[in-house]
């Protein structure tokens, strides 16, 4: 059984944040599907998975003020800090497996580029919407990207899941509604392509 923090512990300390393959120099779909949600730059937004991506700069420097970015490699987040600089002290850190993340708060966005599709055993996927449903406040807004059906099968040599809005809907469950979707190639730092799908959901009841 993969050692799931030990391995992306060390895959950031091998490569530059700016080599591995998942880096954008700008998100611009992540922001794009952000902004479309209509919240107000106070609102709480939380990157899972955010790990050194530049996401939560361009946050910053847009004036969202109530930030987080939670991953499970500690690693990661101190190369996100250090770039921040002071920055760093307004945004709060989660170094933890998203699977057992218990929020402090409610948040009304939740981003996640590419972290759900590694959940690859049912048990981990309940986990990791569990999380979802206590972080997310009711009609918050979920922006989600996953391989696309057809894209790649394996990322950082770990098996991944590809979706649609179907499949992402069952998981999902009921109180969940698709507000938009977007397709991406995603061009890697070494010349390779991937296929993303992204999706902008409304939470639409309570559903803890």
């Amino acid at each position: 059984m993969v050692d799931k923090k030990a391995h992306w512990q060390n895959l950031y300390r091998e490569k530059a944040p700016t080599e591995v393959s998942w880096h954008q120099s700008e998100p611009e779909l992540s922001l794009q599907l952000m902004h479309s949600s209509g919240i107000d730059r106070d609102e709480a937004v939380i990157d899972v998975g955010g790990g050194a991506s530049l996401l939560v700069d361009y946050l910053w420097k847009e004036g969202f003020s109530n930030l987080a970015v939670l991953d499970i490699s500690g690693y990661a987040l101190s190369v996100a800090k250090q770039r921040l600089g002071d920055a760093a002290a307004s945004i709060e850190w989660y170094e933890t497996d998203v699977t057992e993340f218990m929020p402090p708060h409610p948040f009304s966005l939740w981003h996640d580029r590419a972290v759900f599709h590694f959940l690859t055993a049912k048990p981990d996927r309940e986990k990791y919407i569990d999380a979802l449903n206590l972080a997310l406040r009711p009609n918050g807004h979920l922006v989600i990207a996953a391989f696309a059906i057809g894209g790649p099968e394996k990322c950082s040599g770990l098996d991944i899941v590809q979706y649609d809005a179907a499949k992402l809907m069952r998981e999902l469950g009921k109180g969940f509604e698709l507000m938009e979707e977007r397709e991406e190639l995603h061009v890697t730092p070494a010349g390779g392509e991937q296929k993303f799908t992204y999706f902008r959901f409304s939470k639409t009841e309570a559903t803890v």
